[in-house]
């Protein structure tokens, strides 16, 4: 996609692109809950279902969304699992790619027309708690949200914030 002058900060399409896919792997997957783990990858039930890349070019970004449709990859450090290990069933890529295209014009329409805060409020919506403890590079704390522009605040042991707005975060 290309950026237009007056969009919300680049960063924060890593919000729309994990509230997009969340919404319709969700959708697949009735009766089971599919979780955004800060920035944007995608659990259920501590296995990770997606995660996303973006790359910026000047005014350019490419999103890639991975998402285990029929097969889940063997990975060494974390679990994983597919949209068709949770339900049995077959999941159409050519659906789901244009169910996934439909959400995130719908979100980056919302992104461009109403800025990040109700990206935010629906990141907030699916991912994990408030309070989940977390291990990063910064160290091991609490989730405490997100800050205005989609920067992960991080409650130490000592009672201090910390914000994240790059780096790998684990759920512990």
């Amino acid at each position: 996609m290309r950026l237009r002058d007056g969009d919300p900060p680049a960063p924060s399409l890593a919000l729309v692109a994990a509230v997009a896919v969340q919404e319709v792997a969700a959708s697949q997957a009735p009766g089971h809950l599919v979780m955004i783990k800060w920035p944007n990858d995608l659990l259920v039930e501590g296995a990770k279902l997606s995660g996303i890349l973006l790359e910026r070019a000047e005014d350019a970004v490419v999103i890639g969304f991975g998402v285990n449709l029929a097969f889940a990859p063997d990975v060494a450090d974390r679990p994983t699992i597919s949209l068709a290990g949770l339900t049995g069933a077959h999941v159409d890529p050519a659906a789901f790619l244009e169910m996934l295209a439909e959400s995130f014009a719908r979100w980056l329409g919302i992104w461009r027309s109403q800025g990040l805060a109700p990206i935010r409020a629906r990141w907030l919506e699916a991912a994990h708690p408030i309070g989940t403890a977390l291990s990063t590079s910064a160290g091991d704390g609490l989730f405490d949200g997100l800050d205005e522009s989609g920067a992960l605040r991080l409650r130490l042991a000592d009672g201090s914030a910390h914000v994240i707005h790059a780096g790998d975060v684990f759920l512990i």
